[in-house]
């Protein structure tokens, strides 16, 4: 297996990591009871700036099925980042003490700037609206289950595309396989951000953007529903104006095809009906419960890496001037980390990912 030391951004993954990690996944799926203590006094450090249920848990049971110990938190205000204390120095007192640190944040680059300064791997499970590398591996190992191989499918991604870290990383990874086809359904106001869209034309994919889900729902493989996330909106008022503007009902799926799946990195919050959890395509329960087996496949590689010094990072010597402007940047609060430029066919901010033109004060 290609070695990789963190998992921070889906360009962190390659096709041929991708295919042992999923390799992995299916023996363990397999054959459980081997895994049972393979990283016995292995320690897993959870630090979840943000809440989480379904990504919290499914670490922690992934860690303990493998005979992991797990140590961490689901709020910070009970750690010292409540008192002033700068990430820099919470990722390195928490790699001293753990084999591998999983980090949730609201701040867009978190993750990216936690691997700056740790001894050992990190692990992106989600940073505000940007990156959800994690869920992604969820997302492919459901497609790779229940169809057998992932190409030649059209996935209609449906709601909150602006804020949706899960479809931001779902359509980048899909980069990976051949023959994808989006219907990206949304809102105007909520359409995919732009630095998605510019990539996606960069690379070629196949996209068509619909506001009318009942329209779409006849041509798709995949249907991966979104919630329209009430936490990144800063107007209650657009929230309430777009929050049922797709809701997803068993009647609607008639016109679907039999085999369609219907995927959703949940939590719900109304936008698919009760009645079409008794659909025999809704997957969204079972994609829950492979989340755990992969992240499974992604601690056993993690936790039994060395220890090493992170290289010291300096600032980009053609980084931009003044600081991101985006508010949600890890580089707005935490402003010692050291400026980086992505470059990919534009320039943008290393850590989150917006235009350089858009950094300039």
């Amino acid at each position: 297996m290609t070695q990789m030391r963190k998992l921070v951004n889906v360009a962190d993954m390659k096709r041929d990591w991708w295919d042992d990690l999923y390799s992995r996944c299916r023996d363990i799926i397999a054959r459980p009871g081997v895994y049972a203590d393979s990283c016995r006094g292995k320690i897993l450090a959870s630090m979840f700036y943000e809440p989480s249920t379904r990504t919290n848990f499914s670490f922690q049971a992934a860690a303990q099925r493998l005979g992991a110990g797990v140590f961490g938190f689901s709020d910070p205000v009970g750690t010292s980042a409540s008192k002033g204390e700068t990430l820099a120095d919470t990722i390195r007192m928490t790699a001293a003490y753990s084999s591998t640190i999983v980090i949730r944040s609201p701040q867009e680059g978190s993750a990216t700037a936690a691997a700056l300064y740790s001894e050992v791997p990190i692990i992106n499970a989600g940073d505000g609206g940007h990156s959800h590398p994690t869920q992604t591996l969820t997302d492919l190992t459901t497609i790779a289950q229940k169809r057998g191989s992932i190409g030649n499918i059209r996935i209609g991604l449906c709601g909150d595309l602006k804020h949706g870290r899960t479809v931001h990383s779902l359509v980048e990874a899909m980069e990976m396989f051949p023959n994808i086809s989006f219907y990206l359904i949304s809102p105007h106001e909520l359409r995919l951000p732009d630095y998605v869209l510019d990539r996606m034309k960069n690379v070629e994919q196949n996209f068509i953007e619909s506001e009318t889900l009942i329209d779409c729902i006849p041509e798709l493989d995949i249907l991966y529903m979104t919630r329209i996330q009430r936490e990144r909106f800063k107007d209650a008022g657009e929230y309430r104006r777009l929050k049922d503007v797709y809701v997803l009902t068993k009647k609607m799926l008639d016109g679907a095809k039999k085999d369609m799946q219907i995927m959703h990195p949940l939590p719900r919050y109304g936008e698919i009906a009760t009645d079409v959890d008794t659909d025999p395509r809704a997957a969204y329960f079972e994609q829950a419960r492979y989340g755990m087996l992969i992240r499974m496949a992604l601690l056993l590689e993690f936790m039994h890496l060395p220890r090493e010094h992170p290289p010291i990072t300096e600032n980009d010597p053609d980084a931009a001037p003044g600081e991101c402007v985006n508010p949600a940047c890890i580089t707005r609060s935490d402003t010692y980390l050291p400026r980086l430029v992505s470059r990919s066919g534009i320039d943008r901010c290393g850590y989150c990912d917006k235009k350089v033109s858009e950094m300039l004060l």
